[in-house]
């Protein structure tokens, strides 16, 4: 799908689609992968792509046996999306994805964008990425260090956390979901 944040197509998908991809269609993937996964086989049909893989859980706070993401992971994305955006010619499409397409790389995509349009509101990233993934919940974690290292003053956190809360209003049971999971921060706003 085309967004007018960049000069180039954007996909957000999950493991069970990256199938769909294959034959050329993708220029350069962002793969985010739990730590303990192996490599998805999809990426042999995909041709000659540009790639950075990255490996974290999708958690918002420190927990034993996970692994967090970090500021560095952060630093890295946008590493990748600075370097499309000075050869926008050689991406003719951007692919990210992590296990469900729905929280380490909508927050990544939101990230990238937001820093390809530092005066464009935050808002408006998240929902040119909602406008491409309509089940979009950005990690909160992720999101944090992206708002810091941006200087985007709480802008890009209040952005995703109003897009929790709207997804949050329309699918209660992700609510409790996300509860359940440790990461009651994304929803404190529609705890009673």
């Amino acid at each position: 799908m085309a967004s007018d944040f960049v000069p180039f197509g954007l996909t957000v998908c999950g493991l069970s689609e990256l199938c769909n991809f294959g034959g050329g269609k993708v220029s350069h993937v962002l793969s985010i992968l739990d730590p303990e996964m192996t490599e998805p086989s999809d990426f042999g049909d995909y041709g000659e792509h540009e790639r950075l893989e990255l490996r974290f859980h999708d958690i918002i706070e420190p927990a034993r046996g996970q692994i967090a993401p970090e500021r560095a992971d952060v630093e890295r994305i946008l590493a990748f999306g600075r370097d499309l955006l000075a050869e926008p010619v050689d991406c003719r499409h951007l692919l990210v994805h992590c296990h469900a397409g729905v929280s380490r790389s909508t927050a990544a995509l939101t990230m990238i964008l937001a820093q390809a349009q530092p005066d464009r509101p935050a808002a408006d990233a998240v929902a040119a990425v909602v406008a491409i993934r309509a089940q979009t919940w950005p990690n909160l974690r992720m999101t944090e260090f992206a708002d810091d290292i941006l200087g985007r003053r709480g802008e890009l956190v209040a952005a995703v956390r109003q897009r929790h809360v709207t997804l949050g209003k329309q699918r209660p049971e992700l609510v409790q979901f996300m509860i359940d999971n440790g990461r009651i921060r994304e929803v404190e706003d529609l705890i009673d």
